[in-house]
Formats: structure tokens, sequence, C-alpha cells
């Protein structure tokens, strides 16, 4: 497929959720607590997230989902009351990057 055509074609879907994404940083920054907002997990993974999205060297995708996820190697105890954040939450004792 030519580039321009997988532009034309995945374009439109990625430029509503570039709004989506801009709407939701707009909430964070009109929010009263906002600056406690920003300190939140989920929010400085989705920061850096984005700012991985500006490096072109063709491995975002990995990256991304590398930033997003548990970086631990030692296996947990237990699952049962485990929560999915959607991003790492770092426990007491894990180095919060």
């Amino acid at each position: 497929m030519p580039a321009i055509k997988a532009v034309e074609m995945y374009f439109p879907d990625n430029r509503a959720r570039l709004l989506e994404i801009a709407a939701f940083l707009d909430r964070i920054d009109r929010y009263e607590s906002g600056d406690q907002a920003r300190q939140d997990f989920r929010y400085r993974s989705f920061i850096k997230a984005l700012q991985i999205l500006l490096e072109p060297d063709g491995l975002r995708t990995i990256k991304v989902q590398e930033a997003l996820s548990d970086p631990t190697r030692e296996p947990i105890e237990a699952v049962a009351d485990s929560k999915a954040y959607g991003a790492w939450k770092p426990g007491d004792g894990d180095e919060d990057y």
C-alpha cells in the first residue's frame, strides 16, 4: 500500500483520538486540583507515553507498552485483590520512574 493511501485511510480515526487526548489533558488543566491529578501515576505514565510518540525510531509501540507496564521481574504472591489500572502503579519500595 502506498504511504499516502495509508495516511488517507488512518488519518480520520487517529485525528479523533488526538482530539480525545487533547480534551482529556484540557480537563486535567481545568480541574481544581489539576496539580494533584498530574502527580497520579496514570497521568505521569500517560505523559511519558505521549513523549515517546514523538521519537522517530520505529519502536514507539514497544516503548509505549513498556511505559505503561509493570517493570518488575519478581512475581507477585497473589493477584486476588489486584486491580487493573492501565498503567503500572509503583508499590512501596518500587522506583517510580
